[in-house]
């Protein structure tokens, strides 16, 4: 089995170390890292088409791009690699990556990428900043992998890829309460932008922190993770609001009918 590791934190992210550590003792498994040389927090699925993308290779074996999450993925899957991997997992992300957040996340681009490939994904993030047991969120992490290995080797297995969006909190194995399923919350909008002035008396603007959650109700990610949960989040990237396109339907039909009275 062959499993292809990203992150959006940069190869040298102690996140992704613990994850190749955790996953390349498991039995039967090559495990191999392609990630972004620097942080690329945010990028979502973007791919670099207007830049060349360089690949190297850091003394510890992992491969890095001068480009984002969703590029490392994608230039591994289509040349880089020569094999087609079994499973791309990506992380583990420091911080969350609940409710909006998998809008935004390079995390889940990556994941996501892999997803995009026909490839089941992964993405793994710890809920809190600062890597506050680490080797946990690892453990846990291999725990699934391990439970999900047979399904996709096994002779008759689904075909159809899956997008598992994963959040850990951070404690001691023994203080995480195991998985569960839970859907994606919401949270407030960001926190007001902040502007300074540089040197030269500029303004220049950062982007604020993320708002608190908005729907942490029972049933959510936030809520789960709050209570000492790893959940498991599956995600889907159809964004067509299935149930209003009855609603829509009418009004393209008066712009239809306008046009055709105009001709």
């Amino acid at each position: 089995m062959k499993i292809l590791i990203s992150n959006d934190d940069g190869y040298q992210a102690p996140g992704i170390v613990a994850l190749y550590e955790a996953l390349r003792v498991l039995p039967g498994v090559e495990v191999e890292v392609v990630a972004p040389e620097h942080n690329n927090s945010a990028k979502s699925n973007a791919l670099s088409l207007h830049s060349p993308l360089y690949v190297h290779t850091a003394p510890n074996g992992f491969r890095y791009v001068n480009g984002t999450p969703a590029d490392c993925v994608h230039i591994a899957l289509t040349g880089l690699l020569g094999y087609r991997p079994d499973l791309v997992v990506s992380g583990i992300n420091n911080g969350a990556n609940m409710g909006d957040d998998t809008i935004y996340s390079g995390t889940v681009g990556a994941a996501m990428e892999g997803y995009l490939f026909g490839i089941p994904a992964i993405a793994f993030s710890q809920v809190e900043k600062g890597w506050a047991h680490l080797d946990a969120a690892g453990q846990k992490a291999a725990e699934l992998v391990t439970r999900l290995l047979p399904s996709l080797k096994a002779t008759g297995a689904p075909t159809a890829p899956w997008l598992l969006n994963v959040n850990i909190p951070n404690r001691p194995a023994a203080d995480i309460h195991g998985f569960k399923v839970a859907r994606l919350g919401r949270r407030h909008a960001a926190e007001q932008v902040i502007s300074q002035t540089n040197p030269r008396g500029d303004t220049m603007y950062w982007i604020g922190s993320a708002g608190a959650a908005k729907d942490g109700a029972e049933g959510t990610d936030f809520h789960a993770s709050a209570a000492g949960f790893a959940t498991i989040t599956p995600l889907q990237v159809d964004l067509t609001d299935h149930e209003r396109l009855p609603y829509w339907a009418p009004l393209a039909a008066l712009l239809s009918q306008a046009a055709g009275t105009s001709a």
